[in-house]
């Protein structure tokens, strides 16, 4: 496929956001952080740290208590949700592929919503960006492979041309195989594609590959932002420290059957 013209994807900036459900602790509590144009940002935490709630809270999926967040440097809450969600692609664990429908009328249902008229041709550079036979186009979701759905799933997002990528937990299904290999492909089209990328992922290690930068959260707080070589090197506080010593630690234990071999 033809290299894409893009404009680099547009910036993120929540201020003072939070979402507090009824008398509950806030889920997240008085964000702030900017998120450059064109960056790949991973969001890390523990179960129940946040991350979830502040992605969804970009496209809004789930709406802020207070704060507010700008894309491009225009608040989202002046954009009618559905306009908005048009403009962002959006990958998550589970993909919500239709399972009736084939995967060429999958990937086309975000440029049905919009408008925008497709045919064949659109259709089989969307499976060439993510990597897929063209063959592919007719088949149904229950004959592909659990990573290829989520390739559907990709290029489902990427069909309206988004400047900005969120994904929720893409890979938690896959098998560790697949999942790399997927982390690398998603990675490649952020930067052949000029993408803004913001993932939630629970895998310290896949964040550290993958991303420019990582924000690690905590109790609805961002508690670390840093570059990886930052993380691997201690910079990041107690919190992050505790998530990045997993990898390392299997990285050291691999090593030493290594050695006994």
């Amino acid at each position: 496929m033809p290299e894409e013209m893009r404009a680099i994807g547009p910036s993120v900036a929540f201020h003072g956001v939070t979402k507090r459900y009824q008398a509950a602790l806030p889920a997240v509590d008085t964000v702030s952080v900017a998120i450059e144009s064109g960056s790949f940002v991973a969001l890390v935490g523990a179960s129940g740290s946040g991350k979830s709630t502040l992605l969804k809270m970009i496209n809004r999926l789930i709406e802020p208590s207070a704060g507010s967040i700008l894309i491009g440097g225009a608040p989202i809450g002046d954009i009618a949700p559905h306009i908005l969600r048009r403009r962002i692609g959006y990958v998550f664990q589970n993909v919500g592929l239709f399972p009736h429908f084939s995967v060429a009328e999958n990937i086309a249902i975000g440029l049905r919503l919009t408008g925008i008229r497709h045919n064949d041709t659109r259709i089989i550079d969307l499976l060439d960006l993510v990597d897929l036979p063209h063959d592919f186009a007719s088949r149904l979701p229950d004959a592909l492979s659990g990573g290829q759905r989520q390739r559907v799933g990709v290029a489902r997002a990427l069909a309206t041309q988004p400047g900005l990528m969120l994904m929720d937990e893409p890979f938690g299904a896959l098998d560790p195989v697949t999942r790399d290999q997927l982390g690398k492909a998603i990675r490649s089209l952020h930067d052949r594609l000029g993408l803004t990328t913001i993932m939630v992922t629970h895998d310290m290690a896949e964040a550290l590959l993958l991303a420019d930068r990582v924000l690690v959260m905590d109790a609805g707080k961002i508690v670390a932002d840093c570059t990886p070589v930052e993380l691997i090197a201690g910079k990041g506080g107690p919190v992050a420290d505790a998530l990045v010593a997993v990898p390392r630690d299997q990285a050291h234990a691999l090593q030493a059957l290594e050695a006994r071999g």
